[in-house]
């Protein structure tokens, strides 16, 4: 009977979860129910998948609205007619300005629905109808449509499930049309009316209309939906060769084909894993995920591009061979079943990455090469704290107010009735669809059309992009491919071209040599004394502290590391357990002897995902597939919870007929659910591990270059200056951007690094783009004259280039040149410059001498390019006189001391109790790590306030040859005032100008270490 059911995926206007919807339905004795969301069929698959929970048969349809107004309902008739709607909505979603017409097109197998509306002409097609409203009944009777009650049904609208519902859905549409709510149009929302009643009260509406009744019902049991939700083949293209018979046959070639290139002597090993994993994946309908996988990647190393293949993939040895991963499952033991399995219903999963200048080139090439394409979506949800600022406007607060509600500090007992009812609704649509994105990096290659499960929209990228996301496509058997970006693989490969051309005699580097690697001592050396800042994934504080405490320096052990780093691990007290263990052999004595009998490899300790399904498989008599579901359920990726507790359960019953102890039985199971859902595949670690190897190769025998690539991929963990920082205490010559020497990115000559002019703050890239075009073609600049004459810019563009010294090749003081730009740069619109047969002679001014400093050179710094090039120490109001460095913090184990400290890089985290307690990490003066712990009552009291010098006081804490020092108190140390503000500007009186060296060349002396990094 209800043929025009919203949920809150009909976004800012729907309030009611799809799932409430069937619920709602089948208390209210329905059998029948139409999901017709607004513009959109998000919701539609999930409504099918969940309606056999509530024997209650789904009709899929979409209601088209030109904002609030509604135009028309389709239904499907059938799965035909539902791909015809999806593809009817998309064209309309990928050309946004176009609106929905008054007039249905003629879709086959699809019914449509106009509103009933006085005065208005209808010509009906044979599968058209009108929707008669329960307030349009009195209308209906004195109508010419009294007489043609054959082509008029039921339109009881559902839109929210009681008062609050309506009061939100008011809320949504304020939201939506950015307006107060006193002022949103009435026809911007719905009627408080719609909403679902029983089924007797409905049709006690129609009584003196059964017509009306019997119409609707006979419309609805002419439609019917059918999608397969067991998952027993998958939905993905099938077939790679138009032939699954060849697919495989190719699929083997290609196998065999890669042992050449991966192995100089393969056994029986090797061959018996290739003939499992070929069986495994033939019968579970994998094949041409694998040729298609392949077939992207060999398109990127015919670009030259660099790429990483990680996720449980890693895992296979038929990715191996076809060079999808670089990980070798037999050399790590890799367990092939948390990868595919014949228990396994969830699918494959290859998460390869690409630089971030690389992936939009990928991603163009599978829409380009592969028929039915499609990103996928993901739900951007109303947060709380977004949700009081939305509803604080809507009801009219003043900024001030959302921001004391945004931040908590209130006493509920004191706010008026608006600021609660802000409060109260925020907390109602917290989770609700709020707009739809674009999946970080999911693409689905699908074997019908994707309009057969979806409609799409087209977001900038261009690329059409499902209304569902990947759960719900993991679902119905569409598995997706993961095509992701980073910046360390574009940090590697700029090292190679910058290699390349600052040591042009040098043999080329072969990066993916990762068997020499893991020999390197000197790659050793860094791994064992965690000198890998800027290296991909070990140069955290975290993980730099994990290194130094583990002073791991084989490939397995940074395996081992890169997992037991994650969150879960961490909190179980299992990641110090594996260090305890790692560092003291004797203590594995104290491991129990089933758990070190599965794993020996890591003293039996869980540190791997697959560690749960060969512990939940072996230790609680868990089936794979069974184990499997216990991994998944953990991963937050199960859909039934009843399902899973039910695999619980038999996890201990198991375990008590086998006789284990209780304790035991709830330690092990503690572990497991402690950080199932956060640890790594140990083939997803084994592939970060290779790329870390990469860049640890680069960082140890190219290390000026490594940090130019990093600067320009935007750093890694930390900020640019600390890169900075890092090329210069290993021998980095550090330079200010150059208009005869810097280009946009930061480049090298030997020893000198010259900062890319993009780095400046406010500096245009159509700028940059005429500086360096004029100068290539002809020839450096010799002055600022010069400069002025071939190069179109303005007066505030040259200003930021006088202001870092770009005219410093000119030995003019910054000051007078500042002067000579004013006077000779007008401020009327810039044009590019005409050649003429005579240059006119420009009148020469002559200004007065002025001189500017080392410290006025700092500040323009810190404004144009975000931090000093001196030692930042230099610039204390009192000088520093703490002579106390990182390197001797050892000595004081267990002593209060105090340090002064610059600092990197802060991390909040929460206590058990929901206390926020902080981690800090600092330079000391002579740019060596300091890094810092701050319990809760600390981290209340003395607080960070920002970037700069601290003076920190506290207790050394040494564990596992790691130094920390845990906060007792922190105090910001205050810098001297701006030069280029002060009342006396010669800068003679700040009491810090003893430390200034280098006065010819106007330069403060840089944080140095007598490169005691430098490898």
């Amino acid at each position: 009977m209800y043929i025009n059911c919203h949920t809150y995926y009909s976004l800012r206007y729907g309030t009611i979860k799809p799932e409430d919807l069937l619920m709602a339905a089948s208390r209210h004795g329905l059998n029948t129910l139409a999901m017709t969301d607004i513009n959109t069929t998000s919701a539609c698959l999930d409504v099918v998948r969940l309606s056999k929970n509530y024997n209650i048969k789904p009709v899929l349809g979409v209601d088209f609205r030109n904002g609030a107004q509604q135009q028309f309902i389709m239904l499907a008739k059938n799965n035909n007619g539902f791909h015809n709607i999806n593809v009817y909505l998309s064209n309309h979603l990928h050309h946004a300005s176009s609106n929905i017409p008054n007039q249905a097109p003629l879709l086959e197998d699809t019914f449509v629905i106009y509103p009933f509306q006085k005065g208005k002409n209808f010509n009906l097609k044979a599968n058209e109808f009108l929707g008669v409203k329960p307030t349009d009944i009195n209308m209906l009777k004195f109508s010419t449509w009294y007489r043609l009650q054959h082509k008029l049904v039921v339109l009881q609208t559902v839109s929210f499930q009681n008062k609050k519902g309506f009061n939100t859905h008011r809320l949504l549409r304020a939201i939506d049309n950015n307006t107060l709510l006193s002022k949103l149009s009435k026809t911007e929302e719905g009627s408080i009316n719609d909403m679902m009643l029983p089924y007797d009260e409905l049709c006690n509406i129609y009584q003196e209309f059964p017509r009306l009744i019997n119409n609707t019902q006979l419309l609805l049991n002419q439609c019917n939906i059918d999608f397969d939700f067991s998952q027993q083949t998958p939905n993905n293209q099938k077939s790679y060769t138009e032939n699954e018979t060849t697919d495989y046959k190719l699929l083997e070639t290609l196998t065999y084909k890669g042992l050449a290139y991966r192995y100089e002597n393969p056994d029986t090993t090797i061959y018996n894993r290739i003939k499992k994993e070929l069986n495994i994946i033939k019968k579970k309908g994998f094949v041409s995920y694998f040729l298609i996988n392949w077939c992207i990647l060999k398109y990127a190393r015919s670009k030259g591009y660099f790429y990483v293949g990680r996720g449980s993939g890693a895992n296979s040895i038929v990715a191996y061979l076809l060079r999808i991963t670089d990980v070798d499952p037999i050399e790590l033991d890799l367990y092939f079943e948390r990868f595919i399995n014949l228990f396994r219903q969830n699918p494959p999963d290859f998460d390869i990455d690409f630089s971030w200048t690389d992936r939009d080139d990928i991603t163009n090439f599978i829409f380009k090469t592969f028929k039915n394409v499609a990103l996928l979506a993901v739900y951007n949800t109303f947060k709380f704290k977004a949700s009081v600022r939305e509803l604080g406007k809507v009801f009219g607060l003043p900024k001030a107010e959302m921001d004391l509600l945004t931040r908590g500090r209130y006493n509920k007992n004191d706010l008026d009735k608006l600021s609660r009812l802000v409060l109260t609704y925020s907390e109602h649509i917290q989770g609700f669809p709020n707009y739809l994105s674009i999946h970080a990096s999911g693409i689905i290659i699908s074997e019908k059309p994707i309009h057969y499960y979806t409609a799409t929209f087209l977001p900038p990228k261009g690329y059409a992009t499902t209304q569902f996301d990947m759960v719900v496509a993991e679902d119905i058997g569409l598995y997706k491919f993961d095509i992701l970006s980073q910046r360390g693989l574009g940090k590697i490969k700029d090292t190679v071209e910058i290699v390349k051309y600052n040591h042009p005699n040098k043999p080329p580097i072969d990066i993916h040599d990762i068997k020499r690697f893991k020999t390197d001592e000197n790659i050793k050396h860094l791994l064992r004394n965690a000198k890998a800042i800027g290296c991909f994934y070990v140069e955290s504080p975290a993980m730099r502290m994990l290194l130094k405490k583990l002073q791991v320096d084989t490939y397995l052990g940074l395996v081992a590391a890169s997992s037991i780093i994650r969150p879960g691990v961490a909190k179980s007290g299992m990641m110090r357990e594996y260090i305890l263990r790692y560092r003291y052999p004797k203590r594995i004595e104290k491991a129990h002897p089933v758990l070190l009998k599965i794993m020996p490899e890591t003293f039996g300790v869980m540190v791997y995902q697959e560690d749960v399904i060969k512990v939940a498989h072996l230790f609680g008599g868990l089936t794979l597939g069974e184990a499997d579901k216990l991994r998944r359920g953990m991963s937050g990726k199960f859909r039934s919870r009843d399902e899973f507790i039910a695999v619980k359960q038999l996890f201990f019953t198991n375990c008590r007929k086998k006789g284990e102890p209780e304790t035991l039985i709830h330690d092990v199971w503690n572990q497991i659910e402690s950080f199932a859902g956060y640890a790594f595949a140990k083939g997803h670690s084994a592939s970060y591990a290779v790329e870390s190897y990469q860049s640890l190769f680069l960082k140890a025998y190219y290390p000026l270059e490594y940090m130019v690539a990093t600067i320009n991929n935007f750093g890694g963990f930390y900020r640019t200056e600390l890169y900075v920082h890092e090329a210069r205490m290993h021998g980095g010559n550090i330079e200010p951007p150059c208009v005869n020497h810097s280009f946009s990115e930061t480049i090298i000559k030997q020893q000198t690094i010259y900062l890319g002019l993009m780095f400046l703050q406010a500096f245009e890239s159509n700028t940059i783009k005429k500086i360096i075009f004029e100068r290539q073609q002809n020839g450096l600049y010799t002055s600022l004259d010069d400069f002025i004459n071939r190069v179109p810019i303005s007066i505030e563009q040259i200003s930021i280039l006088i202001k870092i010294n770009a005219f410093r090749f000119t030995h003019v003081n910054k000051r007078e040149l500042l002067w000579e730009a004013h006077l000779k740069i007008s401020k009327t619109t810039i044009k590019h410059p005409v050649a003429t047969l005579f240059k006119t002679e420009k009148i020469s001014y002559k200004t007065p001498q002025l001189t500017s400093s080392a410290l006025e050179n700092a500040f323009d710094e810190i404004e144009l390019l975000g931090f000093p090039l001196c030692n930042p120490f230099l610039l204390l109001e009192t000088p520093s006189s703490n002579t106390l460095r990182a390197k001797n913090l050892i000595k004081f184990q267990n002593k209060t001391i105090t340090i002064e400290c610059y600092l990197v890089a802060t991390k909040n985290t929460k206590t058990s109790h929901n206390k926020t307690m902080q981690f800090g990490t600092f330079l000391d003066y002579d740019g060596d790590f300091i890094d810092t712990v701050h319990f809760p009552p600390v981290a209340k009291k003395y607080p960070f306030r920002g970037r700069g010098i601290y003076t920190v006081t506290g207790r050394v804490l040494v564990e596992f040859d790691c130094v920390n020092i845990e906060v007792s108190r922190m105090e910001h140390a205050a810098i001297i005032e701006d030069p280029r503000y002060a009342v006396n500007s010669s800068n003679t009186t700040f009491q810090n100008k003893k430390s200034f060296k280098d006065h010819k060349t106007n330069r403060l002396s840089p944080m140095v270490s007598k490169n005691t990094q430098h490898t």
